[in-house]
């Protein structure tokens, strides 16, 4: 049954500890790939408004952008906001059709794009979830992923791992395990201790560079498929340091997850050459001088946010440090929840 009331939905961006690119294919089929991660209280927002003139439309406040289309015209990928119109062609073809009346779609996220944060994928099982609830429909946390997955690296060939879905839909802490055909989330229960004394040392680092991860992903694969020794290493020993942060979460062994953090970012320069740069790697010997026990970045790399983990007393010297090269410093909660859709009372 297609709702008409005004809905709305959010999903969580996440910050990646370690295996980020053990993910992307053809790792995963190939050797299997594990990423730890969490999502955090930075969030893809979106509003879904019933109209009733047939007609769709997209406004992303992010972009500064908005598309119109018939509820039954073909979806045209043009470099305009792709990937929501991908998110409802893709409800399109697993409800059969949109609602003939049409609907408006307001789209906003707290953090800016290219942030390393999984924020293209949190608006893309955002929008899922949304217009599938608009059509009756209650897809699961794995069927939101799955869809995700599908439309970013099928329907519109963008390149890049799997991971982010899968933290947007199924938020908290997860242990993931990624196979040729099937993806394994494991939801991980960290002590209340441990996730204060972490929410109480970590630091979040805006390099204030959108970062553009195609280049970087297709350098990785390539190095990978042309049997780069050095990349493979890399790749595997990011594999071997989820499992040993896995651990030390579970232990609440706070300062040796700040070590390890540190440990997979440079196990994950090894895997391409782009992934750093001058200004990240003056970022990160700065806040390891100021105090930081590890410093990795959190996405594909060549730009977006830093995660550091601090020793508590020194954590502000880290952030002065980090404002003082022109990085937005700032403080996160951990988030338990995946994406959520509510009505809006009347």
């Amino acid at each position: 049954m297609t709702s008409r009331a005004v809905l709305r939905a959010r999903a969580p961006l996440r910050v990646s500890f370690a295996g980020g690119g053990t993910d992307v294919a053809p790792f995963p089929a190939m050797e299997g790939g594990v990423v730890l991660s969490s999502t955090i209280n930075r969030y893809a927002y979106a509003t879904l408004r019933p109209r009733d003139d047939g007609n769709v439309t997209v406004r992303s406040l992010d972009y500064g952008e908005s598309v119109d289309f018939g509820v039954d015209d073909p979806v045209v990928f043009d470099g305009r906001l792709d990937l929501p119109k991908a998110a409802i062609a893709r409800v399109r073809l697993l409800h059969d059709a949109l609602p003939a009346s049409g609907f408006d779609l307001f789209l906003h996220t707290n953090a800016p794009p290219g942030s390393g944060l999984g924020s293209s994928s949190a608006v893309v099982v955002n929008v899922l979830a949304l217009v599938a609830r608009h059509c009756g429909m209650d897809l699961t946390p794995h069927e939101l992923a799955q869809s995700a997955c599908r439309l970013e690296r099928d329907d519109l060939g963008i390149p890049g791992g799997l991971q982010d879905q899968y933290a947007a839909a199924f938020g908290g802490f997860n242990f993931m395990e990624f196979h040729a055909e099937r993806v394994v989330v494991y939801p991980l229960r960290v002590a209340e201790g441990t996730l204060h004394e972490l929410e109480h040392n970590m630091l979040l680092a805006y390099m204030g560079q959108p970062r553009v991860s195609d280049h970087i992903i297709q350098d990785q694969i390539s190095r990978f498929t042309g049997h780069d020794a050095d990349a493979i290493a890399g790749m595997r020993a990011q594999k071997e340091i989820a499992h040993a942060m896995k651990e030390a979460l579970l232990r609440g062994e706070v300062s040796d997850f700040g070590d390890l953090l540190g440990q997979a970012w440079r196990q994950k320069q090894r895997m391409s050459d782009r992934i750093s740069n001058p200004a990240i790697d003056e970022a990160v010997e700065l806040a390891l001088s100021a105090g930081a026990l590890g410093a990795k970045v959190t996405g594909a790399g060549g730009g977006g946010h830093l995660a550091l983990v601090c020793e508590f007393e020194r954590k502000h010297l880290v952030a002065e440090a980090l404002i003082g090269l022109g990085m937005t410093v700032s403080e996160f909660t951990f988030s338990r929840q995946g994406v959520t859709t509510w009505r809006v009372p009347s």
